[in-house]
């Protein structure tokens, strides 16, 4: 044990004097704010390093690495899935200092930014110039371009113009030697193989990302914003079909159930009616010309399915309303329980009708309510299993009921995450997807990258574990103020 505690002392002495003795933080006390992300599993890790540059990040690595300790990168602490935990110990990389806006370009339209940029500061910089960043999180007002690279992360307005790696160009990165490289750049095509691509999604156990490339988007010249309530979520559900099958993309189509209307109504008063059995929020945004014809037709889509009422926001205000509720759901949530399970399955929208009623099935089943918040025009489904970890028998039921969600969502021709990532939640699910040949193959990127064991180690990857009683803690959100989803 004495030699241990030497060689961490020794380890934070060579740390700080790359980064100033301020920017290690190892004493307990101070470690706990860092034993958790957005998913509430705790890990404490050994000790926290803030690099302020590359140079930095790169020189930390490769001290940490010559010490035989493990790596976790950590960006603002808002992801779902438990990939900024440090599970093994070790290091985290704390990347929040590393956070300038080097350049906007407004003639390429691109802008180079650390990692530990917030996502909205972004759109902001790029917004004097009519740009903006088209991926936006829920969470975006805390979380960080880093952690949107690590998660492949998306957004309600991605159905139309794609997750985060549809606005990567390139990145800096920074490998587990330590050395540091350029993948992809300010282009949208490259040659040669696509690591850019590989390593976005890759829950930072490839590389460590210390500086990107973003495309930018031009601000559309109309937005017009659509709130139809239904009776039934049935009908919420055939109305999201029948816009898809029209051939209309909006650029956002949001579905909440009456259990998350009854949570932020009284939480935001947003506008939606509380006796409502769903609500459909639906954006559609580009030429004035196309954004009046498109959105007449998905109000009479929305009309077909017999809605109590549909109401356009007459001003940006009101739309601000609208989507303040959309984005307040899962922290209101704690005004109807403790705590939730939040499961992030896709699924082909086609099949939202039949993958709802299921999880309604689940729910009487299971004894527990769960409330159905969805990116509904890409099958994205957010259903939070909502409980009191208090009671045993309570959380063991949660979990059983998230698990046969992730099944219903692999079987009905879809995956286990759509923006969360898999990290230690869903890591012992990945034999749904994939059989042994798939996580093999998957599993020799880490040595490919020289990162295997020491980059982000246990994520991803499945242990073996009895699926139907993992992740307990991890899973166990508590629902309040500052929830993202």
């Amino acid at each position: 044990m004495t030699a241990v505690i030497a060689d961490l002392r020794e380890v934070v002495a060579e740390l700080q004097a790359i980064v100033g003795a301020a920017y290690v933080i190892h004493r307990p006390e101070d470690l706990i704010v860092f034993e958790y992300d957005g998913s509430v599993d705790k890990a404490m890790p050994q000790m926290v390093a803030l690099p302020a540059s590359t140079e930095e990040a790169s020189r930390v690595v490769e001290v940490v690495g010559r010490h035989g300790l493990p790596i976790v990168a950590r960006g603002a602490g808002t992801g779902l899935s438990g990939g900024a935990v440090a599970e093994e110990g070790g290091v985290v990389l704390a990347l929040t200092r590393m956070k300038r806006i080097i350049e906007i370009d407004p003639e390429d339209q691109v802008a180079v930014v650390e990692p530990g940029v917030v996502n909205v500061d972004v759109s902001a910089a790029a917004a004097e110039y009519g740009l903006y960043y088209a991926p936006d999180p829920s969470s975006q007002s805390a979380c960080t371009i880093g952690g949107n690279v690590a998660e492949n992360s998306g957004g309600p307005h991605c159905l139309a113009y794609g997750v985060t790696t549809n606005h990567v160009l390139g990145m800096e990165v920074v490998l587990a030697d330590g050395s540091v490289h350029w993948l992809g750049g300010r282009t949208r095509e490259t040659p040669g193989y696509d690591l850019r691509g590989i390593v976005i999604g890759s829950e930072g156990s490839l590389a460590i990302v210390t500086k990107v490339v973003l495309r930018l988007l031009r601000q559309p010249e109309s937005v017009r914003t659509l709130l139809a309530v239904y009776r039934e979520i049935d009908d919420a559900s055939a109305a999201v079909s029948g816009i898809i099958a029209a051939g209309i993309v909006p650029a956002a189509i949001e579905m909440m159930d009456r259990l998350c209307i009854q949570a932020v109504e009284p939480a935001v008063n947003a506008g939606y009616p509380m006796g409502a059995g769903a609500v459909l929020l639906v954006e559609v945004d580009g030429l004035r010309e196309a954004v009046e014809e498109e959105s007449a037709e998905v109000e009479r889509i929305c009309r077909s399915r017999g809605p109590m009422e549909i109401r356009t926001a007459a001003d940006a205000g009101e739309r601000a309303r609208l989507w303040a509720g959309r984005k307040g759901v899962l922290g209101a949530l704690g005004r109807l329980a403790p705590n939730y399970y939040l499961v992030d399955g896709t699924i082909p929208r086609t099949k939202l009708p039949e993958a709802l009623a299921r999880i309604g099935d689940i729910s009487d089943e299971y004894r527990l309510p769960i409330a159905n918040l969805l990116h509904a025009g890409d099958g994205n489904l957010h259903p939070s299993v909502l409980f009191d970890e208090r009671d045993p028998d309570e959380l063991d039921r949660a979990m059983a009921a998230g698990g046969e969600i992730l099944k219903l969502c692999v079987d009905s021709g879809g995956v286990l995450s759509g923006e969360h990532g898999i990290g230690l939640e869903k890591r012992e699910y990945m034999p749904l997807m994939f059989d042994d040949d798939d996580l093999n193959a998957m599993a020799r990127l880490g040595p490919a990258f020289g990162s295997e064991g020491m980059l982000n180690p246990g994520k991803i990857f499945p242990t073996g574990a009895d699926r139907t009683h993992v992740s307990h803690s991890r899973a166990a959100a508590k629902a309040g103020a500052g929830a993202y989803i």
